[in-house]
């Protein structure tokens, strides 16, 4: 049996060692308990430290060490992708090099698999979000609530990257080349069943984090969008309310006028008017835009990822 660890890496100098040393424990239990070797697969993100050269150094004294450098950041989603298509693997596990996943789960989701051939995927959720700053967590639960209204896959509040999965799980992610790749949408869309494992939110052990409210945000924007086209249904709403509201609006005003002789408002809620109904617009081609920007970057056909540099490269 293989297991392939797949570890997007950008800007994790400090945390490699680490990881490493950690990875090796499990790598040697599961060997023990199920008599499985592990390969390790590192995809570098495009890291601006010295996160290619420490894995220059750990490919050195351990030949189950495989990384993948991109010739620039072309994020997670893409270094996701890249490790399940170069993961030779019976079975791989996808988690980060910080340690806020904790690889001394794995024996357990392992030893869940094998006993349980009905299930292809055991995941990770956090328990709670101690730690983080708190409109973070509040805005995080809210993308939770409303993805999973919006959208007819269902994503689990608090889920995770970390994920032990079969072949056949795998082969079926990779099916699906978009460009525009949203994980945790992808693993619910392909189905098979999935058990949960629960776990308290862990700091990581060095660096910094590089997702920022800004960066999250997009990425909701591109989980919301690429795994629900009812945003393109509200708008058209909004547009037949607004135009209905209108309607019954000039019906108030004219009958006003004519039997009551009330004269017609000011500019100032004519301005208003105005100014609603053109955010209302300039709101509604956003959401247009937002799909068609996807599409725009789907028909190109560009790679998802450009890689610069292997392990097989033997670069000094």
């Amino acid at each position: 049996m293989l297991v392939s660890f797949v570890v997007p890496c950008y800007n994790e100098e400090e945390s490699l060692p680490i990881f490493y040393k950690e990875a090796c424990h499990v790598s040697d239990i599961l060997r023990k308990e199920y008599q499985a070797e592990a390969e390790f697969i590192f995809i570098d993100d495009g890291s601006s430290d010295g996160t290619v050269k420490e894995l220059r150094k750990l490919r050195k004294k351990d030949d189950r060490v495989r990384f993948i450098s991109f010739s620039r950041n072309f994020g997670k989603e893409a270094g996701l992708y890249a490790g399940l298509k170069n993961a030779e693997g019976d079975y791989v596990a996808t988690l980060d090099a910080d340690l806020q996943d904790p690889p001394s789960l794995m024996p357990e989701m392992l030893r869940f698999l094998t006993e349980n051939k009905e299930y292809d995927c055991v995941a990770t959720r956090r328990e709670t979000r101690k730690g983080e700053p708190l409109v973070r967590s509040l805005f995080a639960k809210l993308f939770y609530k409303i993805i999973n209204k919006l959208s007819g896959t269902e994503i689990m509040d608090g889920a995770r990257d970390f994920r032990f999965m079969t072949r056949k799980f795998v082969d079926a992610i990779l099916d699906l080349t978009e460009y525009n790749r949203f994980s945790k949408g992808i693993f619910s869309w392909v189905g098979f069943k999935t058990h949960w494992i629960s776990y308290k939110n862990i700091e990581r052990v060095a660096g910094k984090t590089k997702w920022n409210f800004w960066s999250l945000f997009r990425y909701s924007i591109e989980g919301i969008a690429g795994f629900s086209t009812v945003p393109l249904a509200f708008a058209s709403f909004l547009g037949v309310f607004c135009c209905d509201a209108a309607f019954i609006g000039i019906i108030i005003v004219v009958l006003r006028a004519l039997l009551f002789g009330d004269p017609v408002a000011g500019w100032p809620s004519m301005i208003s008017i105005i100014l609603l109904i053109g955010g209302l617009q300039l709101f509604c081609i956003g959401i247009v835009g937002e799909y068609l920007a996807k599409t725009y970057t789907e028909v190109k056909h560009r790679p998802i990822y450009i890689i610069k540099e292997t392990d097989e490269d033997n670069l000094e």
